[in-house]
């Protein structure tokens, strides 16, 4: 079970952010550096991780490519979350050593096998592949629709990692059983550990997230991530759902969540905005790791009639009247930003 973080009061202080003057758009070449006042207890470093290429026509990143000291590296602090976003729902968190990669989309369109209705390709990691991932100790899937759990992915990465360790909600049974040996399922409430080289271990808990079907149906999973002893956790959960009763009694000092909304006339396809504000309330959360997952080049008829409501801006004003102590890191696609308490 992982273990809620219990930091000291010192911990709780404000940490003031020294960002740097705004820069253009070549500074997603040099990645970004987040240094705490030399008298607060947290440090944030954003590091260079994954050099994006331009076209010459275009001043549009279009392509990245890993370097050798980027993503893979193995520099990573074991006391440290490092998380890289990919794009849409994708990740790699480095936690403490342990390379774990969320929700991969590495290969083609997110389409849902039914491209005229919709399909979406990455903006900024559109030649991002497979080959270009770092050596992963796990994949984690939160739900069993095509945006989390992409077979376009998963079976080439399969045949090249039969063995790789899976913790899976169990909906996405009968798509991953046919291609990984090792895979764990996990149901709200339920936990697993995984040992490290360093003789830590990272415990995985799976917590309640939307239901894509029926009532009676499981819900999808959410995850609260933590290094041994709780010195630090991290919560995710991609549509902004989640069972308020069932987090009330957790911590997490990290929170990846979106904070736009996505509306489809009648409905919402994902959350945010106060609904993100009261969960990172909920958790009481020291940073708050906002999502862009539904900016995305996309077409189709679906696409056409999908709103966003909300901006980061207005998010960050509403999380200040709540929360005022908690920091928002928007995060770069492809630049790892590095979190140390």
């Amino acid at each position: 079970m992982a273990v809620p973080c219990t930091s000291s009061s010192s911990l709780r202080q404000p940490c003031r952010l020294l960002r740097p003057a705004k820069l253009p758009p070549v500074s997603l070449l040099m990645g970004h550096r987040f240094l705490a006042a030399e008298s607060g207890p947290t440090r944030i470093i954003s590091g260079t991780s994954l050099k994006l290429s331009r076209n010459r026509s275009s001043k549009a990143a279009h392509a990245v490519v890993s370097e050798e000291n980027a993503v893979g590296s193995s520099s990573s602090s074991t006391g440290s979350f490092k998380l890289t976003y990919l794009e849409g729902n994708s990740w790699i968190w480095d936690v403490g050593g342990l390379k774990i990669l969320v929700d991969p989309i590495l290969v083609g369109n997110l389409d849902f096998g039914i491209s005229w209705l919709y399909d979406a390709a990455k903006k900024f990691l559109k030649n991002f592949q497979l080959s270009d991932l770092p050596e992963i100790d796990c994949l984690l899937i939160t739900q069993s629709l095509d945006d989390h759990c992409h077979l376009k992915t998963l079976k080439p990465l399969s045949e090249k990692s039969p063995g790789l360790m899976v913790i899976s909600t169990p909906n996405a049974k009968p798509l991953l059983d046919p291609l990984f040996k090792n895979v764990t399922y996990l149901e709200p409430g339920e936990s697993h550990e995984v040992d490290l080289k360093s003789g830590s271990k990272v415990a995985v808990r799976a917590t309640a997230g939307p239901v894509l079907g029926p009532p009676w149906q499981r819900p999808e999973n959410g995850y609260l991530v933590s290094l041994q002893g709780g010195q630090m956790t991290l919560y995710y959960e991609p549509h902004c759902v989640y069972d308020q009763k069932s987090l009330e009694d957790n911590r997490a000092d990290i929170v990846i969540t979106p904070v736009i909304k996505q509306l489809l006339p009648s409905f919402t396809l994902v959350s945010g905005q106060e609904d993100a504000v009261r969960l990172a309330k909920l958790l009481n959360a020291k940073f708050i790791v906002p999502m862009k997952n539904g900016d995305l080049d996309s077409k189709g008829f679906l696409a056409s009639i999908i709103q966003a409501e909300g901006t980061i801006e207005s998010f960050k004003g509403l999380l200040s009247r709540e929360l005022p102590d908690a920091q928002v890191l928007e995060p770069t696609p492809g630049v790892p930003l590095e979190i140390q308490l």
